[in-house]
């Protein structure tokens, strides 16, 4: 539900505006908005006030890139209190000495890996021509060219082979290696006198030698360089390790002094930004804002408290302010809150219109549960909802997503003795599985009707909640959804006795009563009336999608059954039959997710949902869950 609000005005003397402010960012209770009357006159930042939000955003950047840096952005966001001045100037300091240091051994790192990365590719290559390298020296009248080519250059070689051929005969020797890279490594040696021509050849072919880095003595032969890069190679692992030991004392020293930063930082913002959403007279403040109704005694018992008489706090009256200005909070009891998350979704309904948390956390498992409809199904959706709440924490969306698993799985399981099924038909052949209700292979007209039924009484109840939802601001409307919901019952009513299901003295009465309806709820909704009536019945019969997809889904276990004894061999057609079962079970698990979502978003919501409630976000000390929440 939606948990009534209390709009509160605060007032006291103007000197005593930061501490006030304070004193509410400790409570955390008060959703603040800016006072609307004419004779208040807006409170604006001082141009030293704005200097200081610029630093202080400059500041938290810092701190959150140092944190990032250092693997910390996961941590507490410890309780901080008032910060005076020396401490947000220590902590500016602070977090540009440590983003420094955080971003330097970063790129320190970052180069030492590009540094290993080069010379094992050296080490490649001189492992491939390790022989002929080591007798470079000894070659007083040839040059040696090294090169490498990517992977898939191999014509390369045989191309180059003929280009030198012809051009200084047969005066070189070319000797090539594939690497464990994909690349191709050549060794080129050439006479003295040859080298000009050879050079233009590789120029022009836009073949490039493999240079001497300068650190390990460009200029030099490779061979010369070589063993400086593998004695280099086993340097840089120990300076990777002495770099991360620094970053981990970086961290140890001032992690969490930067996350009392980060939280003091954000408080004081806040503050700031609050100092605006307050109204001003030559003497006095005025503060306006929501809060939960059942809070407000503490509200007032705490600044009471801080301040005596000096600071009145008092209540607006109801018909000064307007339903949808007010922020919501929905409230609902431990075993439907995880369905919260369906709502939010959406935009947050307005306050004052009805929360359809409840009603989603008994259709939404039942529709899904009807879609699925197995045992075997069931039991490994519930399986799966047990390992996502183990890995997952309170209040995150993974939980959430696990504790709506539950019911879900619950009803499927359910289901599946109703409809006889566990793996589609294995358990009416092993174990002697007898459907309860029907079987859906061949029940088809009962499950239709059921889907059909379960469509009737989730429409009806829309309406319902959409008279219970306007029946004071928009009575005219309220009437006419009831009006609505009184017609399709009656031709459900109808329908039933034309087919024999109800007694036939029920049709005579039910079709006078929709004569008699039809022009009232024309006179209350106007001449588009007939066309919602029979977007309504559609809406109606889109449920028989609970129908398409159970049956979709028992066809496909039964066929994936039958695929053990249709292969010849029984191991392959065991594999076959696993493999069936699992694509069915990700379609069972995401396919009536989505309709089961739709009938609700669509079908449901359309009657009475009311979208663009304002998120309650009281003024409080800064958390990490708060930030994520408003973002």
């Amino acid at each position: 539900m939606i948990i009534e609000m209390s709009k509160v005005r605060v007032m006291g003397p103007r000197a005593r505006l930061p501490a006030v402010l304070g004193v509410l960012q400790d409570l955390g209770v008060l959703h603040l908005a800016a006072p609307e009357a004419e004779h208040l006159s807006p409170f604006a930042l001082t141009a030293g006030q704005e200097r200081e939000r610029r630093h202080l955003l400059n500041a938290l950047e810092d701190v959150d890139r140092g944190l990032a840096e250092l693997g910390l952005t996961a941590g507490p966001a410890p309780r901080v209190g008032s910060a005076t001045t020396q401490d947000i100037t220590r902590w500016v300091r602070l977090a540009w000495r440590v983003r420094r240091s955080a971003v330097r051994l970063k790129l320190r790192t970052a180069a030492l890996d590009e540094e290993r990365a080069l010379i094992l590719k050296y080490q490649h290559f001189f492992s491939a021509f390790r022989s002929l390298l080591e007798s470079e020296a000894r070659w007083p009248n040839a040059t040696a060219y090294h090169i490498l080519l990517r992977s898939g250059d191999t014509d390369t070689v045989q191309k180059l082979r003929v280009s030198l051929t012809a051009v200084i005969g047969h005066e070189f020797q070319l000797y090539s290696q594939p690497l464990p890279t994909g690349e191709t490594a050549l060794l080129i040696v050439v006479s003295a006198p040859s080298a000009a021509r050879v050079e233009r050849l590789l120029a022009e072919a836009r073949v490039q030698e493999i240079p001497v880095p300068e650190q390990y003595g460009a200029g030099k032969s490779l061979s010369a360089a070589i063993p400086k890069m593998l004695a280099r190679l086993g340097e840089i692992p120990r300076e990777i390790e002495a770099a991360g030991r620094e970053r981990e004392a970086l961290a140890r020293a001032h992690g969490a002094e930067l996350r009392r930063a980060r939280a003091g930082l954000h408080d004081r913002l806040r503050e700031l930004e609050a100092l605006p959403l307050s109204g001003l007279t030559a003497h006095a403040f005025v503060l306006e804002g929501w809060l939960p109704a059942a809070t407000r005694p503490e509200l007032e018992s705490g600044l009471h408290q801080a301040f005596g008489d000096d600071v009145v706090v008092s209540q607006i009256s109801h018909e000064e302010w307007k339903s949808e200005e007010a922020p919501v909070v929905l409230s609902n009891p431990r075993l439907f809150r995880p369905f919260e998350t369906v709502i939010r979704l959406l935009p947050l309904p307005r306050y004052g219109t009805i929360d359809p948390t409840p009603f989603v956390a008994v259709f939404f498992p039942a529709f899904f549960g009807l879609m699925v409809g197995d045992v075997g199904y069931g039991a490994v959706l519930a399986v799966l909802g047990l390992v996502l709440h183990w890995r997952s924490k309170p209040g995150t969306l993974l939980r959430n997503v696990a504790e709506i698993i539950g019911p879900c799985a619950l009803f499927s399981i359910i289901a599946g003795f109703l409809f006889g099924e566990l793996f589609g038909d294995l358990g009416s052949r092993w174990l002697g599985l007898r459907p309860i209700a029907f079987s859906r292979e061949e029940a088809l007209i009962p499950f239709l009707l059921l889907a059909v039924a379960l469509g009737a009484v989730h429409i009806v109840l829309g309406l319902g909640l959409s008279v219970a939802s306007n029946i004071r601001s928009h009575p005219r409307h309220a009437l006419g959804s009831g009006l609505s919901a009184l017609m399709i019952a009656l031709i459900i009513l109808a329908l039933l006795a034309a087919v024999d299901v109800l007694p036939k003295g029920f049709f005579t009465p039910a079709v006078i009563g929709l004569l008699i309806a039809f022009p009232v709820l024309i006179v209350l909704e106007g001449l588009i009336a007939p066309i919602e009536l029979l977007s309504m019945l559609g809406n109606i019969l889109s449920y028989a999608r609970i129908m398409a997809l159970g049956i979709a889904s028992v066809m496909l276990a039964v066929v994936a059954n039958k695929m053990v004894g249709a292969i010849g061999s029984l191991a392959v057609g065991i594999v076959f039959a696993l493999l069936f079962h699992l694509v069915n079970f990700a379609i069972a698990l995401f396919s009536p997710t989505i309709h089961a979502l739709r009938l609700h978003y669509v079908e449901f919501f359309g009657k009475f949902y009311s979208p663009g409630g304002v998120r309650y976000e009281p003024f409080g000390h800064w958390t990490r869950d708060a930030a994520r929440s408003r973002a």
